[in-house]
């Protein structure tokens, strides 16, 4: 049970600090933090897998870079929607 909340602490945090990084706000708050830094951690280990230090069941780096690339396709897309 506390490796679930560690977890769900650290993908907030890799959401955040992703979303400080592009200097963009993540839609949907601390959930919406959490969940990017989730899925930022899946892609990141396709990616990158094992590299980095790891912490709460994240490799840091890949899942930052993940998140990072997340955000930016998701941006992307949003941005597309919203000129037709």
């Amino acid at each position: 049970m506390i490796g679930f909340i560690i977890s769900l602490i650290v993908g907030g945090l890799i959401g955040w600090f992703a979303g400080v990084i592009l200097g963009t706000d993540i839609p949907g708050g601390k959930i919406g933090n959490i969940i990017a830094g989730f899925l930022g951690a899946a892609v990141g280990g396709w990616l990158l897998p094992h590299f980095g230090p790891e912490f709460g069941g994240f490799y840091i780096i890949p899942a930052l870079v993940g998140t990072i690339v997340l955000i930016l396709v998701v941006s992307f897309v949003l941005k597309l929607m919203h000129k037709r």
